[in-house]
Formats: structure tokens, sequence, C-alpha cells
């Protein structure tokens, strides 16, 4: 076993860091109630945006999983969080019904943290309303010819044709849409992009693609690239993440038992290429001794995608997955977690959005900060610790 002497995270360390995470996000609620958590820190401190970015639900889902905390201790500070959640309930209806910013695959980026969340916790109708509106959105940009739902741009541009790995966390609202509304196509849908994107963007050597390409005409499987990892041949950290998590959910919803062979050999190429903490950088080509920032979210994602795939797993494998998890979240916890409030208005520091490299065309920004993925995910890590957690997704 890799990491075999690396400690695991406690659960008095796990009551201590979800307290800690709760009690943030309740002092983030007079800024952060009718607006939104901008995608990353500047200079440890997020700054408050408009409903209109495709990862606002990170923060809603945050105020959730700590009204989950709060309510089952008993602290008053539970209704002034279920409060603010149908706040945002409100304004995510709002967006979706006036279309702002909604043209992209990351409805469930926005709904399942948000929407779903609150109508699974609270019974709430708008959020029903609003998720079953984004899943209507969400196909619009499905291809039938290739048989996948497009990341970004005009749907009838080539350049534009493609999958990113990024959008097996937005299937779950689908799967959710069909279970709701006993209507097969959000289902169906999901399941075909689930075989494509699976069977296109994990590599032989079970590194990931970030994007993958098709041909427009005949939906053929065309070239795998990057826009956010090092280079093209690299894997992405957070990409190879996404990965872990998505085969994990690729199973829960389909039952295919391929895909837990996949999460395995993706989890492996994650492990095999992280540095002596456990905290990944933001591609794997980099380990110990590069001077590259990391990237914090992409261990959080991955211990949510083992803590799921352990439900399915035979208790010998469950156990090994299990231990990787709470070390990973052990090592957030000790080196990258806020402790201090007068430090940031963060949870995790030492994430990474979007980091320029001679090889690929992104932008630099969000480089050594917290993100709202990443506060997200590992509130919802610590909550997956701490109990039976009904997931969001």
């Amino acid at each position: 076993m890799l990491f075999e002497n690396m400690p695991v995270i406690t659960g008095e360390e796990v009551e201590c860091a979800l307290r800690f995470s709760a009690e943030q996000v309740v002092r983030n609620l007079p800024e952060f109630t009718y607006k939104f958590q901008k995608a990353y820190s500047e200079d440890g401190f997020y700054q408050p945006i408009e409903n209109n970015y495709w990862t606002t639900g990170f923060w809603t889902g945050e105020i959730w999983l700590a009204y989950e905390y709060m309510k089952e201790a008993g602290e008053a500070a539970a209704e002034r969080l279920k409060a603010a959640g149908e706040i945002q309930i409100d304004s995510f209806l709002n967006r979706i019904d006036n279309k702002i910013e909604v043209d992209h695959h990351d409805m469930g980026f926005l709904y399942s943290p948000s929407c779903v969340a609150g109508y699974k916790l609270i019974g709430s109708q708008k959020g029903r309303e609003a998720a079953i509106k984004a899943a209507d959105q969400l196909i619009t940009r499905y291809h039938p010819v290739g048989e996948f739902i497009q990341a970004w741009g005009p749907m009838d541009a080539p350049e534009n044709y493609r999958l990113i790995i990024d959008c097996l966390l937005n299937l779950p609202l689908l799967y959710w849409a069909s279970e709701e509304t006993g209507e097969g196509k959000y289902r169906e849908i999901a399941e075909k992009h689930i075989h494509t994107a699976v069977k296109n963007v994990i590599r032989e050597d079970y590194s990931t693609w970030h994007t993958f390409f098709f041909d427009m005409k005949t939906g053929a499987p065309d070239h795998g690239a990057t826009c956010q990892g090092y280079r093209d041949g690299s894997a992405w950290a957070r990409g190879q993440a996404w990965g872990i998590y998505g085969c994990a959910l690729a199973y829960k919803y389909t039952k295919r038992k391929e895909y837990i062979d996949n999460f395995k050999h993706v989890t492996r190429y994650f492990l095999e290429h992280l540095p002596k903490d456990m905290v990944p950088f933001w591609d794997l080509e980099f380990t110990d001794g590069d001077d590259q920032p990391r990237d914090s979210s992409s261990a959080s994602i991955a211990a949510c995608g083992m803590l799921e795939m352990i439900k399915s797993m035979e208790p010998e494998d469950a156990a090994v997955y299990k231990k990787y998890a709470m070390q990973l979240i052990k090592s957030v916890y000790d080196n990258y977690a806020v402790k201090d409030e007068t430090e940031s208005n963060g949870l995790v520091l030492h994430s990474t959005y979007s980091n320029h490299s001679p090889y690929n065309t992104c932008n630099h920004y969000g480089v050594d900060e917290c993100n709202s993925w990443g506060d997200y995910f590992y509130m919802e890590a610590l909550t997956r610790l701490h109990k039976d957690w009904m997931l969001y997704w």
C-alpha cells in the first residue's frame, strides 16, 4: 500500500475541522447571503459577486453542509443557515428562468449542491423547480452525433465539439431529474455521456485528458488536449480527481462493474504521482522539489470520490480506500486548512484555479489561493467522515 505510514485524520480532528468550517460559513453570511463568493480568493479573502458564474453553487453547498452540522448539534445558527440557503435558491430559480449565464455544461455544479440539496434537506419546492429546469437546460447541450454533452461554446462550432472530464460531476443532476419526473430522457443522456467520456478521456496508462474532441460530422473520437493542465500529455491534477469522483458516481448510477476497475486504475495513477504530503501540485507532472503551486482542492475531490466508491466495494478494498481518503484529508487539515479567521474567510489555502504554462492557453488567476470548490469538497469530505451522509450529487 502506498503512503502506508501517513497518519489518518482522527474523529476528534474531523469534529474540530467541521465545526470550524461551519462557524466560518456562519461568519460569512452577512456578506454572502444575497451575494455569492467569487470563484477564488484574493490574498486569502473572497469578494462578493452576483449569481452569474459557474462556481456559485459551491458556496450554497457550504451553507447546506453547515446547516446539516449546526442542526445536528442543536445550534441556533441552523435557522440562519436555512434562511440563507432559501434566499440563494430564489436566486438560482431566477437565474435559470432568465437564462443568466447558463449556456454551458456546468448545471450540475450550479444546481446539485444548491437546489437539489435544498430540496432533499428541507423539501424546497423552488429548489426542485429550479433543478429540473437546470436539467432541461443541460440536455440541450447533448449531441446525438458522438453521444456526449458539449462543454462550452456555440453548438455548431467544430472547435467546440468536445467534452471535458469535469462533466462527470454534472450528470447526477440528470439522474435526479429522471427519478423526480419519471422521464427517462435525462438518465439516457447521462449514461450515453458517461460511456463516451470514460471510453475516451482515460488514457492507456490511466492518466486522463482534460478535454476530448470529436468529429462533428461523424461523431468519431478525434483527439485529446488540455486547457488547464500543464501540457497535452500531462495529467492535470484536478482533472484526475474529477475522474476519481466521476467513476465512483458513474458506478453508483449505472452499476456497470467496469467503472469500479476504472476507478481503481485512475485512483492508482493519482496516488502514484503525489508528493510526500499527498497533496498534489496543480499538475501531476510535478512533485517534491518542483517550483510549482499546489492544488489542495484536488486532494479533497479525490477523497470524496473514494468515500463514495467504498459504499460499493468489498470490505477489504473499502478499508484501503477509506484509509487513503482519511490520509488525504488529514494532510489538508494539518497543512492547508484555514485555522484562523483573520487569515482568510475561506476554508482551504493553496489551491489553483487556472495556471498558465508555455503549453496551455490558460489565464493566471486563483493560483495559491482558496477556491470555492476546494472549500466545498473539503467540507463534504469531512461530513462524509462525520456521519452517513445523504449526498447532494
